[in-house]
């Protein structure tokens, strides 16, 4: 499991900006826009249900992600409770999803997975190593924007998480956030922090999908 940066994280100020879902096409294309304008590391998990949003965007981010600037994480297809599927379903979920980050980006994302809603437990997680998922993604930072949010209260979040070592949680779901960039901006430049990706964060990598 992973909730958070390693100590050489905490040392180097480094943070994991991770952008999940994105059923709002607005959201993902400002997100995507944000990360060619100013070269900041995100790593995206979004759900291949969403195909329609996020396919128009490859032309945008596989350069980023050739470059080592952008990642892309496994989030399962439909972004169903794993812990309520059967095994094949939760595998089904996992592999459909890959097959699209694949088939549209031309990467893997083992060996990182994000399971829907942070519901997981030793069978999900099992099932996910066995076809190389092996490294479960959490968080320890969140912008709280799964859902609608006041732009008062994600700033707030973002003011009192965006911390060295941490792995901070977003999404691309609604736009709030997409007008607060400037400020979440402001407060990593005057923190001196280093948005990183996960592969940057943890040492991973994506030629492999296993540690370096």
């Amino acid at each position: 499991m992973f909730w958070q940066g390693p100590a050489a994280a905490v040392a180097a100020r480094q943070v994991a900006i991770t952008i999940d879902d994105g059923y709002c096409a607005e959201c993902a294309r400002a997100y995507a826009r944000l990360a060619e304008a100013t070269g900041i590391h995100i790593t995206f998990n979004p759900n291949g249900c969403y195909s329609e949003i996020w396919n128009p965007l490859a032309s945008t981010l596989k350069p980023l992600i050739e470059a080592g600037q952008v990642q892309i994480g496994n989030h399962t297809f439909n972004h169903w409770w794993l812990t309520e599927l059967t095994d094949a379903q939760i595998i089904a979920q996992l592999e459909q999803n890959e097959e699209w980050i694949q088939q549209t980006y031309g990467i893997t994302a083992r060996p990182w997975w994000r399971p829907p809603y942070g519901a997981y437990d030793e069978r999900t997680n099992e099932l996910a190593a066995s076809i190389g998922y092996t490294n479960v993604l959490m968080w320890n930072g969140s912008f709280g924007d799964s859902t609608v949010i006041s732009a008062r209260a994600l700033l707030h979040l973002a003011r009192e998480y965006l911390q060295p070592g941490v792995v901070m949680l977003g999404h691309a779901n609604h736009p709030t956030v997409t007008h607060l960039f400037r400020q979440i901006a402001e407060i990593i430049g005057h923190r001196h922090l280093s948005p990183v990706t996960l592969d940057e964060m943890f040492g991973t990598s994506r030629s492999t999908g296993r540690s370096t």
